[in-house]
C-alpha cells in the first residue's frame, strides 16, 4: 500500500495533485481527515468507517466503503479487495468523487465522465465479473436521481423502476427462447446513462467535509 508517515512531503502531494487534481491545500486536508479516521495510524480498515455519521446514513453505505478496499479504483491493473489502504489510495478513491474543473477541455471532461462511471460500475459489480444486474442498475439510477434534489424519493423510485423494465423489455425482448439474459456490461452502462449528468451527482459527505465544497 502507499502509505504516508505523519505530514506528506512535498513531492509526495506533487505526485498526489497530479494523480488527482486536488490542489496541495485540498491533499493537506485530506490528510487530517485521515489522520483522525485512522485513530493516528498510518492504514485505514474498513472498520473505521463505521462511526462516520454521514455515511451510516447513505443508502449505499456498503457499496462506498467496499469502493475504498477495491482495488480496481486505485490501482490501474488492480483486483480484489485489500483489507487495508494507506493515504494515497484514500485520496485517489476520494478523487472519483470530484467535480470536474471549469478548465477541462471536452476531452479531459468526457475521461474524468467514464472514469467516473467505471467507478459507479465497480461498486455495484462486486464479483468483478464485468456485469451488473437490472436490480444492481435500478439502485443506480434512484441513487443518482435522488441526489437531483429536484426529485422526492417515492417518484425517483419510480423512474428507476420503470427504466429497469425498459432495459429488461429491450434486451431480453431481443433475445431467443434458449438464450439467458447475463445482465448489462459496461459499454450497456455507458450508453443507458448517457444522459445522466453524473458530475455533480457523484459526491459523498462524511468526516465533516463534502467533496463538492472540498473540490471548488
Amino acid at each position: 500500500m502507499g502509505t504516508l508517515q505523519s505530514s506528506p512531503a512535498p513531492s509526495e502531494y506533487a505526485d498526489l495533485s497530479e494523480k488527482t487534481g486536488f490542489s496541495f491545500e485540498q491533499i493537506g486536508v485530506l490528510h487530517k481527515r485521515f489522520r483522525h479516521l485512522s485513530h493516528g495510524e498510518n492504514v485505514l480498515r474498513k472498520e473505521d468507517f463505521n462511526g462516520i455519521p454521514d455515511l451510516a446514513s447513505n443508502p449505499i453505505r456498503t457499496q462506498i466503503v467496499e469502493a475504498f478496499f477495491d482495488q480496481r479504483n486505485f490501482s490501474k491493473d488492480g483486483d480484489g479487495k485489500v483489507d487495508e489502504i494507506g493515504f494515497e489510495e484514500f485520496v485517489v478513491v476520494m478523487s472519483h468523487f470530484r467535480p470536474p474543473s471549469l478548465h477541462m477541455t471536452e476531452e479531459q471532461r468526457e475521461s474524468v465522465r467514464k472514469e467516473k462511471l467505471r467507478f459507479l460500475f465497480n461498486m455495484h459489480d462486486s464479483d468483478n465479473d464485468g456485469i451488473i444486474t437490472l436490480e444492481e442498475y435500478r439502485h443506480v439510477v434512484e441513487e443518482l436521481l435522488s441526489r437531483s434534489g429536484a426529485l422526492g424519493k417515492e417518484t425517483a423510485k419510480g423512474i428507476a423502476d420503470a427504466a429497469m423494465l425498459e432495459v429488461a423489455s429491450i434486451s431480453v425482448g431481443h433475445m431467443e427462447p434458449d438464450e439467458f439474459y447475463e445482465g448489462i456490461t459496461f459499454d450497456h452502462f455507458l450508453k443507458l446513462l448517457a444522459t445522466f449528468e453524473i458530475e455533480s451527482k457523484m459526491s459523498v459527505r462524511f468526516l465533516n467535509m463534502d467533496t463538492i465544497t472540498l473540490c471548488k
